[in-house]
């Protein structure tokens, strides 16, 4: 079986890690599976990129450059949608000619266009989706942030309003699947509810399936030895945030802020002996804001010294409002690191409250100072770290995720053969 995963990027961004992880895992059992992307960045043999590097730039740029101008020149959502007004045909690659099954991933800021969605829909070749957000179920935005037009129809959009651009990217797409099937995989339960919502997505197959890790790379290591490597406090708590820009609003810094304020002015002890390490880009922004030490570790790649960075931590925080199956609190847990978030998105699937983390409520800033001070000081850490590990190798494991993928590809290719 050859399997072509479509995605964006290669390297940036939690899809593009999900999806090589992904590829890394069917590659290991028995399926051949290769990559697709918009920029080549590695010398990875298995990973192809689209000809002609400066057409996908130039694809990107104008999708962007036509939606600052129907934002009014506003560039406050402007990264909030896509409206897959352009892409690259990839139907006549050589990838996707000797691929059996085309998986695509996140093919967004200009990768493919509806038009192009639409003949990789109509080339008879089976479909499999991972919806790593719920563009694919929506209009134009990644996040519906508690709307509900999807579920019948979108029209009015606050990220995108105005003249009628969101009903012209919704028709796009109703005919982009109209009478054809695919087959979609969300990351989380939640988000496989939300797309059955969706009328754009009404009598497709949808099922739920979590994203892999490596648990060989993703692992406890010395804590003590982890924390000399990145400069931390030999002794004491470290409290940590992570995300690939700190400062994104769906990310939730401003209520980790506030959570962190209420446990310094409760528990003064805690300026004396523990510290907040934060790992993105834009984390020195937001340095100041807090009231316990902080340590702002910047935009870090290399895997290693991620693992790093987990294990020097007692505790991974991560207050998003709106959040499909975050890799971040994956990498922790599989670390032995307990994690605290909100109860919104795929996070209670992951965190299981009080086993090994906590779940607070939502938007709540006390109850999530509560979740930390219960890891950090109430609850057997042990226990806990233990547990993590066990959840990550029961629902997370390479080879479990990858058997539910060639299920799902054994399952589309049926119609095909007799």
């Amino acid at each position: 079986m050859r399997v072509l995963i479509v995605n964006t990027s290669e390297r940036t961004g939690g899809a593009a890690v999900a999806a090589n992880r992904l590829m890394e895992a069917l590659n290991n059992n028995g399926v051949k599976a290769r990559m697709l992307v918009r920029e080549k960045e590695s010398g990875q043999l298995t990973v192809s990129g689209l000809p002609g590097r400066w057409r996908a730039q130039w694809h990107f740029l104008w999708e962007r450059f036509v939606i600052w101008l129907h934002l009014r020149l506003r560039r406050d959502t402007l990264f909030e949608i896509d409206i897959a007004n352009c892409g690259t045909d990839i139907t006549k690659m050589k990838e996707f000619r000797e691929a059996d099954i085309i998986h695509l991933h996140w093919v967004n800021q200009g990768m493919l266009s509806t038009g192009d969605l639409r003949k990789i829909i109509a080339s008879g070749k089976p479909v499999v989706w991972t919806m790593h957000d719920a563009w694919p179920a929506t209009a134009v935005c990644h996040y519906a942030r508690g709307c509900e037009q999807f579920h019948s129809e979108c029209r009015d959009c606050r990220l995108l309003p105005g003249d009628g651009m969101v009903g012209r990217v919704w028709r796009r797409k109703q005919r982009m699947l109209d009478g054809k099937r695919i087959t979609l995989v969300a990351c989380s339960e939640w988000l496989a509810g939300e797309a059955r919502k969706s009328v754009l997505l009404k009598g497709q197959t949808i099922t739920s399936i979590p994203n892999p890790i490596d648990a060989r790379v993703f692992r406890p290591c010395d804590k003590l030895q982890a924390r000399r490597a990145l400069g931390l406090p030999a002794t004491g708590r470290v409290i940590l945030f992570v995300s690939q820009r700190v400062t994104d609003p769906r990310k939730g810094m401003d209520y980790f802020v506030a959570a962190i304020r209420r446990l310094a002015e409760q528990h003064p002890d805690m300026r004396e002996h523990s510290v907040v390490a934060i790992l993105g880009g834009h984390a020195e922004e937001v340095a100041n804001q807090l009231l316990l030490p902080v340590c702002p570790l910047g935009y870090v790649s290399d895997p290693q010294r991620i693992v790093e960075v987990y294990n020097a931590a007692d505790v991974f925080v991560l207050p998003s409002l709106e959040d499909n199956l975050p890799n971040t609190i994956m990498e922790a847990m599989a670390c032995g690191v307990p994690c605290v978030g909100f109860e919104v998105g795929g996070i209670p699937e992951m965190i299981d409250h009080r086993r090994n983390g906590y779940v607070a409520r939502f938007k709540d800033t006390d109850d999530l100072a509560d979740g930390i001070r219960y890891v950090l000081e109430e609850a057997d850490h042990g226990a806990l770290s233990a547990d993590c590990l066990q959840k990550v190798a029961h629902s997370y494991s390479q080879q479990r995720v990858a058997a539910r993928y060639i299920e799902v590809y054994q399952a589309a290719l049926e119609p095909l053969n007799p």
